[in-house]
């Protein structure tokens, strides 16, 4: 889907399929080196159930204790991407805002369920941060990532509830608020915020792109819309294994040790892309997740001068409001950065 030479439908993993698949991966933004082998034997654990239809309840309770909600507040999804098309079928909205650059798939999904799709695009100028004023007060639904994929801007808490009205459904996309040391800034869980509803993906921090499976929480009526809207049996019992497995609480401290690791890692990336700063390498910041954005001329060229070293990156023209001269960039382990970083040098 092509709007405004904006490519909606692309995403990092075109960078590593077919000729990309030897690349050293900084497309994608799913931790390296998971599953991890526990998570990894829960799922092959669940398959001898695989004669019986899934059965989500067990799950479902699981990430409601997770949040502190009642069951009722919860939506079991097959990833955060089937979680966009039933808002954008079920829910019955006029005039619906993204706010850009974010995770295309929000837009995508409701221009495919025929809705006019206005857009607030955030400016380089202010950092990428929300500025609540542009947002149209007569919104009836607002998307915003947080932090945002592929600016790494992490909003603040309260910024976004103020974008709460009486009529207004509010998407907060956290896909990768569990890379954030503490979760601080995260509205899941919280009750007090009309029509709030916040998208959580496991794909990221556990390596499950595979495997599909996220969730929703909102208000029971909400939730119960959506619900109409799914098919049955819409998530694997697989899937449903590795729900309740990582929202348990040694998974928790498990991801929260990563994100304190993927910190660590990423001031060191940044430290490395500052060495570049007069061959004009910019970074968008302050950076907050799993990944960095960076503003360099030529970006087209340098993507393709780095896939012929043996990096992927991703491209940013894809993003509403980024041109052609944006890169994103995961964060790696050193090693890995340190190999990314002459990869730079030799251009």
């Amino acid at each position: 889907m092509h709007t405004d030479g904006h490519d909606l439908r692309h995403h990092g993993d075109a960078e590593v399929r077919d000729d990309g698949s030897a690349l050293v991966d900084l497309a994608v933004n799913v931790r390296a080196d998971t599953p991890p082998a526990w998570l990894r034997e829960r799922i092959a654990a669940s398959l001898t159930g695989l004669a019986a239809y899934p059965d989500g309840r067990a799950a479902r309770a699981a990430v409601a204790a997770r949040h502190r909600l009642p069951v009722d507040r919860v939506l079991l999804t097959a990833g955060a991407a089937e979680a966009f098309v039933l808002l954008a079928r079920a829910l019955k909205v006029r005039r619906p805002v993204v706010v850009h650059p974010q995770f295309t798939e929000p837009e995508a999904a409701l221009r495919d369920a025929g809705h006019s799709v206005d857009r607030v695009l955030l400016r380089e100028e202010d950092g990428f941060r929300l500025d609540p004023a542009a947002v149209p007060e007569d919104a009836d639904l607002v998307v915003i990532g947080n932090p945002t994929n592929p600016t790494s801007v992490l909003h603040p808490a309260a910024t976004i509830a103020g974008l709460a009205r009486h009529g207004r459904t509010l998407v907060v996309d956290e896909a990768f608020m569990d890379a954030v040391p503490g979760e601080r800034e995260a509205l899941a869980g919280r009750t007090d915020v009309p029509g709030l509803v916040v998208l959580r993906s496991l794909t990221k921090t556990w390596g499950l792109a595979g495997l599909r499976i996220g969730y929703v929480l909102a208000a029971p009526e909400t939730i119960r819309e959506l619900e109409r809207a799914q098919p049955l049996w819409p998530v694997s019992t697989p899937a449903l294994a590795a729900a309740e497995a990582c929202v348990s609480p040694p998974a928790l401290a498990e991801a929260a040790r990563a994100a304190h690791r993927v910190a660590t890692d990423r001031e060191y990336l940044l430290a490395g892309l500052a060495e570049f700063a007069d061959r004009g390498v910019q970074v968008a910041g302050p950076a907050q997740a799993p990944f960095v954005l960076v503003r360099v001329a030529r970006a087209g060229a340098v993507r393709r001068e780095l896939r012929a070293r043996g990096y992927a990156v991703r491209r940013g023209d894809t993003f509403p409001g980024l041109g052609d001269e944006w890169l994103r960039i995961a964060v790696r382990d050193r090693g890995t950065v340190d190999g990314f970083l002459r990869a730079v040098g030799a251009g």
